[in-house]
């Protein structure tokens, strides 16, 4: 940027001149379509749905107007007259739509000038690259009357955070068959407009497990109906706890949906032997989320159940955490057992038990991944960190599933990620005979009803793949 341009400088009433003129160009981008729409609240589909543009009298998707007209403010307020300028009135004539790509010109110019008032008229107008006007009209400004000079203001960079394709398959519910789920102890606002959304949405058939008294008054502050709801009262959140884990093993209910109770005293009925939900595998949890910064849906285990996982936790770790990332529709994906370097060193056990597990996966002790590691975290989600490291793999820079080597470590890693990253999903507790929706007390509704998602279609995937391997049996 030369000096002229580091400074942004005024024309004061008595400066301008009739006839002087201002421009700027600016091409229009699918990220000023999206900015303006989230800036500006106006999601009119011509702008933002492709598929419905194709079919309106344009073909294509444009430009909102007041785009345009943005464009004039900025110059009135940069250029000419510039900083201290006050806009009195503007009209604009929409002449053709701008359309992605377009190169636009944006020239004013000084009509009149009222000395008595202070105030000067432009004519404004807006040109595409072919010399068409796209839109003109007239400004009326109240001129400043001392120069400013001052640095340019240097503004932040912004990053479009988009629905994820997690998002995106989640949403993709179809023809949802509801399953019945124990939602355990919901006593508070978000447990009940998350389970009420998943009902609209035809997820699930709830099972209200706690206290009547005051599931009803979480209800009435809510906003929801449970009236037509099964509930099962108790006296309190342990109660709630040890009857809804009662009902799973029962095979009363397809899952469980955790509500306003800590997370200890629902895990502590879940993984206890005698509540005869456990299997011959190690329970985990599994967090899946979109990060705005990584193309892909990332799953990240365990930050939840196992403390300091041994070999062979380790080994159903990654079972559970494969088996969420078939569900949603990743066939072979990719996971980067992690540890602080690639390096192998037998002074940490993290590098060890990854290169194990590399070797089960090499002789069909884990199968349907592909796995690599040890692997640092950035060379697994780094393309350009994995080559710089001169590291050759199909994981590294691509990682679909994260397998932190410790608790502390995973759940640093999805708190980091959730509050310093944006990144948005909801997690599984699996390896026991059914899915757990294991949402924190601080989930908002959004990640409550992407959990209870997440489990539809972990379920889902598990009965179409069951009927599979029946057919197969049966062929």
């Amino acid at each position: 940027m030369s000096s002229s341009e580091a400074l942004i400088e005024n024309r004061t009433f008595d400066e301008i001149e009739i006839g002087e003129s201002a421009s700027l160009e600016k091409r229009l981008t699918m990220d000023d379509i999206k900015l303006f729409a989230v800036m500006s609240g106006d999601v009119n589909p011509a702008h933002v749905d492709e598929a419905f543009a194709r079919s309106s009298r344009f073909h294509e998707l444009i430009a909102h107007g007041m785009w345009g007209g943005a464009l004039i403010s900025t110059v009135l307020g940069t250029k000419l007259p510039g900083p201290g300028t006050i806009y009195l009135g503007q009209t604009l004539r929409f002449r053709a739509p701008v359309t992605l790509g377009d190169q636009i010109r944006v020239r004013v110019t000084v009509r009149e000038k009222d000395e008595q008032k202070g105030q000067v008229v432009f004519a404004c107008e807006c040109r595409n690259q072919e010399d068409a006007l796209v839109l003109d009209g007239e400004a009326r400004v109240l001129a400043p009357t001392e120069k400013v000079s001052r640095p340019r203001a240097v503004m932040p960079s912004i990053r479009l955070a988009e629905q994820g394709k997690l998002a995106e398959t989640l949403a993709e519910t179809g023809d949802a068959t509801p399953v019945t789920a124990a939602v355990v102890h919901p006593v508070d606002i978000e447990s009940m407009q998350a389970l009420d959304a998943a009902v609209r949405q035809g997820l699930i058939r709830p099972v209200l497990v706690g206290p009547g008294g005051r599931m009803q008054a979480a209800a009435d502050d809510a906003g929801v109906d449970i009236s037509g709801y099964e509930q099962v009262a108790t006296r309190h959140s342990h109660g709630a706890a040890q009857t809804a884990v009662g009902m799973a093993a029962a095979g009363d209910v397809a899952t469980l949906i955790k509500g306003g109770l800590a997370t200890e005293e629902l895990l502590g009925k879940l993984i206890d032997p005698a509540g005869g939900l456990r299997t011959e595998r190690t329970p985990s949890q599994v967090m899946a989320y979109d990060v705005p910064t990584y193309p892909r849906p990332l799953l990240i285990a365990d930050p939840l159940v196992n403390i300091h996982p041994g070999l062979f936790e380790k080994r159903d770790i990654v079972r559970n955490a494969t088996g969420l990332a078939h569900a949603l529709g990743i066939h072979e994906p990719r996971v980067a057992m992690l540890s602080s370097s690639e390096a192998i060193d037998p002074k940490l056990s993290s590098t060890l038990d990854a290169a194990a597990i590399c070797k089960m996966a090499d002789r069909g002790q884990v199968q349907h991944a592909i796995i690599d590691g040890p692997m640092a975290f950035d060379a697994a989600i780094s393309a350009a960190t994995a080559r710089a490291r001169g590291l050759e793999s199909p994981v590294a820079g691509r990682a679909d599933v994260l397998i932190a080597p410790d608790l502390e470590a995973a759940s640093m890693l999805v708190k980091q990620l959730s509050h310093l990253a944006d990144a948005r999903g909801a997690g599984l507790l699996l390896g026991l005979r059914l899915p757990v929706v294991m949402s924190a007390r601080d989930d908002d509704v959004a990640s409550r009803i992407a959990g209870i998602a997440l489990m539809h279609r972990y379920l889902d995937h598990r009965a179409r793949s069951g009927q599979s391997a029946m057919a197969a049996a049966m062929g």
